[in-house]
């Protein structure tokens, strides 16, 4: 069995990521002033178009947050063929992309705009934290329990054990930006971060290899 997610590139067209990576451009330089016809002018295609796609402006900014969430990737991962090594791969490449795709301009901007319509029902609160941390827990998740299935990992519950390394990946770095922190990280910065989250999750969770007798 093969533990993985649709690729963005598979749930939309080279045409619509275009669309939705203009209206994620817009998110952040307009904020609440986002609409449809902004949408349609930046990037160069008609209402009509849009409202096929994504039915309405809800459905638009529902369709930008899975786009952005996208970035945040699980490797394919056989089952069958799983071990320590990719498992921690697979770790290090969530934790690098999710602290890359957080710290990063478009982000903080969605997720300022999405805490002042935090109170609301289905608004932009909403729809950022069913299509992003939610969804990330769903692409996580079957990893973290192929890798308990396989005797690499202990736990007793793979929500828990998700909130953990996610935790040990952000640390203050969500909160700080949304605060105005003109934190900034590099690459390498990035890179150190995730590979050190990935090594303390696996010493609170990874199970020691039997040793032979």
């Amino acid at each position: 069995m093969t533990v993985a997610i649709r690729p963005a590139s598979d749930t939309f067209t080279p045409r619509q990521q275009a669309v939705l990576t203009a209206a994620l451009d817009l998110l952040v330089e307009a904020g609440d002033g986002l609409t449809m016809t902004a949408v349609a002018r930046r990037a160069s295609c008609s209402k009509e178009t849009l409202y096929k796609w994504f039915g309405d402006r809800d459905g638009l900014l529902t369709a930008t947050v899975q786009w952005q969430a996208a970035k945040v990737r699980v490797p394919l991962v056989d089952r069958k063929s799983l071990g320590l090594t990719s498992l921690r791969a697979s770790l290090y490449q969530f934790g690098r992309d999710l602290l890359a795709t957080i710290a990063g301009e478009t982000s903080v901007a969605l997720n300022r705009l999405a805490i002042t319509h935090a109170t609301e029902d289905n608004g932009l609160g909403a729809i950022v934290l069913d299509n992003g941390r939610f969804t990330m827990g769903k692409r996580l998740k079957p990893l973290l329990e192929a890798g308990r299935d396989a005797r690499m990992l202990r736990f007793d519950s793979s929500e828990t054990a998700f909130r953990t390394f996610f935790g040990l990946v952000l640390r203050d770095v969500q909160i700080r930006l949304l605060l105005g922190d003109k934190l900034s990280l590099t690459t390498k910065e990035i890179e150190t971060d995730a590979e050190r989250a990935t090594e303390q999750f696996l010493a609170l969770y990874g199970v020691e290899p039997s040793k032979p007798r």
